[in-house]
């Protein structure tokens, strides 16, 4: 019933027969016959991610805790190691590539708005990877008032599908990568009609909204507090029309107020910026509320960075944890992000 590799359960999905087409495709397939054979690391480095506070030996016991009366390898941390070192990033970033995309189905609640699919972009800073020449050499750390900073730090760009939080593509960047629009704009691709897009204050840039139209996606974005755009004409629903290095745009002002539990309120004012032309089909103030949903994907970001899994593979880490976050429930009629742990 199990064959070389083949680890119950966990084997279903990603199943073992893309992994082994991963592994081809790749061409790090085992030699010889291995105890521990390449579909078998695959699995582990998933594994990592899921039990983040484990050693190798207890995740791989984890891993194997349901094939109890098989005759199974015991490994060492070290061999386990040298699993993973043998792996290296290849099968994993392919698989991450195969398996990431939208999660939800057609009819899914709560991923829609007005027919329109939202996602999001948002870039990570926080990500602290292991102090190795390796690493500094291609990443960098970051250069404080007093030095630098102890580890270095990795930038991590996603796109992320808001109803589900499944991720739609992911990209990484080094110390001399300031700019998220700059790493933002390696995902364009990934992007098409039928989408809303939805963004915070750090990607307010003409060019970048320019690029995002030309994918036939619409978008919804947080202007910055300098932005003052001139009115080209207003709207019955409060919003006005104005126009961008030649593309049209509709700007929505909102004064929002937040009452807290002890009576306290805290208020801020809003500036966004839309493709969404028609205050009909999408009046101002659904837009308002539906701008908060581009939180979910700071949640995603959440749930990567609070499990640590530390490498000195840093590739395979990266794109295992781009794997799972885009393995999420996939069920018709659920929603991933309900279906999970809640971090808001």
């Amino acid at each position: 019933m199990f064959a070389p590799g083949h680890l119950g359960e966990f084997t279903q999905y990603p199943p073992s027969g893309l992994v082994d087409d991963v592994l081809e495709q790749t061409r790090t397939v085992q030699r010889r016959l291995r105890d521990l054979p390449s579909r078998a690391g695959v699995y582990f480095v998933l594994a990592l991610g899921m039990f983040p506070r484990l050693g190798y030996a207890r995740v791989w016991g984890k891993l194997t805790a349901g094939l109890a009366g098989l005759d199974l390898p015991r490994p060492s941390e070290k061999a386990l190691r040298d699993l993973r070192r043998r792996l290296g990033p290849a099968p994993l970033r392919a698989l991450f590539e195969i398996e990431a995309g939208p999660l939800a189905q057609p009819r899914t609640p709560g991923v829609r708005f007005c027919g329109l699919r939202t996602v999001a972009f948002d870039g990570c800073n926080s990500v602290k990877i292991p102090d190795t020449g390796r690493n500094q050499s291609w990443i960098g750390k970051i250069r404080y008032r007093i030095g630098l900073a102890g580890y270095p730090t990795l930038r991590l760009m996603a796109l992320a599908e808001t109803g589900t939080r499944g991720l739609l593509g992911a990209t990484v960047g080094s110390v001399t990568d300031r700019d998220e629009t700059t790493l933002a704009r390696r995902l364009l691709p990934l992007l098409g009609p039928g989408m809303l897009v939805l963004l915070d204050r750090a990607f307010d840039a003409n060019w970048f909204f320019a690029d995002i139209a030309g994918t036939g996606a619409v978008l919804l974005a947080r202007a910055r507090c300098s932005r003052n755009p001139q009115v080209a004409g207003h709207l019955p629903d409060g919003s006005y029309l104005s126009c961008l290095d030649g593309l049209t745009v509709r700007i929505i002002d909102a004064d929002l107020v937040m009452t807290g539990a002890d009576g306290s309120r805290i208020g801020d004012r809003y500036r966004l910026i839309t493709t969404l032309l028609d205050p009909c089909r999408y009046p101002a103030d659904l837009l308002v509320r539906l701008y908060h949903e581009r939180w979910e994907i700071e949640v995603r970001h959440l749930q990567c960075t609070s499990s640590r899994v530390w490498s000195s593979c840093l590739s395979s880490w990266v794109v295992a944890r781009g794997v799972l976050a885009g393995l999420g429930p996939s069920c018709p009629g659920v929603i991933a992000r309900r279906a999970g742990p809640a971090f808001a």
